[in-house]
């Protein structure tokens, strides 16, 4: 058989499963969109009737004890979203002009692009194939081949730059191999800022991502697994870096009665208290999301296990991933289908899509200094998100006391 036929038989054996599972004509289904299934209206009531909506307000406290109790650290600040969250968390963590910040090129462009607002230069490293995330053997070579350190300071040599930090991101609720980063991070004397945007719920070994660096992001967009419209936080452990970020999130103005007196260049990135009381209302019904994410997630396994030439991406072995979005792997044999499945889901008004664009293959990014990517670029080829909403759990699979496994 030509491989252009069997790249045919396999969209038309795709096209089949997906019929079975949303019928023939479905109405649109979304890649992920927003459930609002708890108290949602109630809380976001009674902010409007409090006369909070801004930034000042009793939800953005609660809102961030809340955060912070699910995400095992000390310290949460609420802030507009994902990409100032993480801006913020390379920002305190001493990350400036003209430093370099390692991190995948298999990731959504916020993650290079705070770098860049703090005037940082990207550094992309490959990805490790078991969870998507930075591959720790592929970091440590590429680190041993263009590191000097110098009073604890990791320069590389080729462009003189500081290296002031690695930051990692759990792709699509996957936990990266975060022990093993760590090690190398700690043998070169790099931090870790740990890019959780998309792995709220999900646990290295019990411990919560965002929980494992020196600081962390998450994000809160409408996409996410819980959403406050849109928001994010930066997660610490450290007092001093958590009263850093909330100062700087708030225009750096330093608390008296009526003056206005700001003490350095600053952001106005705080969130709403009208957002956190929708936050709010979202992370009361976080674990049940989880439990019906990872549902969908075993369903898919199931449902496309006896196709050749698929595979439905799976959480490695001792984590827990959230399962924000899942993912359908091509075969390489078969990598040429990619377009022709996506084209035949979405006409079907499945909205599938392809992985981001590798960062360095982006116009502003492709003179960044990078390793090589070989599994980063073999993977996008051959990757598609599939719809991952957790209301879908619902709607496809039937309630059993299998459940409780999830």
């Amino acid at each position: 058989m030509s491989l252009a036929n069997s790249n045919q038989e396999l969209v038309l054996e795709v096209a089949d499963r997906f019929r079975s599972v949303f019928g023939s004509t479905p109405d649109s289904v979304a890649l992920h969109e927003p459930d609002f299934d708890g108290r949602e209206a109630e809380l976001l009531i009674d902010c409007l009737n409090s006369g909070y909506v801004s930034s000042v307000g009793r939800y953005v406290t609660e809102f961030e004890t809340e955060l912070a109790r699910v995400c095992g650290v000390k310290y949460a600040v609420a802030v507009v979203n994902g990409t100032a969250a993480l801006e913020l968390a390379l920002h305190v963590a001493n990350v400036g002009a003209d430093s370099e910040v390692l991190m995948p090129s298999f990731t959504f462009v916020a993650t290079a692009n705070a770098a860049r607002h703090l005037g940082a230069i990207p550094h992309f490293v490959d990805i490790d194939p078991d969870n998507m995330g930075l591959n720790p053997d592929a970091l440590r070579g590429h680190l041993e081949s263009i590191v000097d350190s110098k009073r604890g300071v990791a320069l590389n040599r080729r462009s003189g730059r500081r290296i002031a930090a690695i930051v990692p991101m759990h792709t699509f609720g996957h936990p990266v191999d975060f022990d093993r980063l760590q090690a190398v991070a700690e043998e070169f004397d790099i931090p870790i800022i740990e890019d959780a945007a998309e792995s709220l719920g999900s646990k290295y070994f019990e411990k919560p991502c965002g929980s494992l660096g020196m600081v962390g992001a998450v994000s809160f967009n409408g996409n996410k697994i819980i959403t406050t419209g849109g928001g994010g936080a930066v997660l610490t452990n450290q007092e001093s870096l958590a009263q850093k970020a909330k100062h700087l999130s708030t225009t750096a103005k330093l608390p008296h009665r009526w003056e206005f007196i700001h003490d350095q260049v600053a952001y106005n990135y705080r969130m709403p208290n009208l957002n956190a009381a929708l936050g709010l209302a979202q992370l009361e019904r976080l674990e049940h999301r989880i439990r019906e994410k990872r549902a969908l997630a075993t369903f898919y396994l199931d449902t496309f296990k006896s196709i050749d030439g698929i595979t439905i991406f799976k959480e490695a072995k001792g984590v827990r991933s959230n399962y924000w979005l899942n993912a359908m792997i091509l075969d390489q044999e078969v990598a040429n289908a990619r377009d022709p499945i996506l084209t035949m889901l979405n006409d079907s008004g499945i909205l599938a899509r392809p992985s981001w664009k590798p960062l360095h293959t982006l116009a502003m990014y492709r003179e960044c200094p990078r390793a090589e990517l070989p599994v980063t670029n073999d993977l996008h080829s051959r990757l598609i998100n599939i719809p991952s909403s957790a209301s879908l759990r619902a709607k496809l699979i039937p309630r059993t006391e299998n459940d409780r496994r999830y």
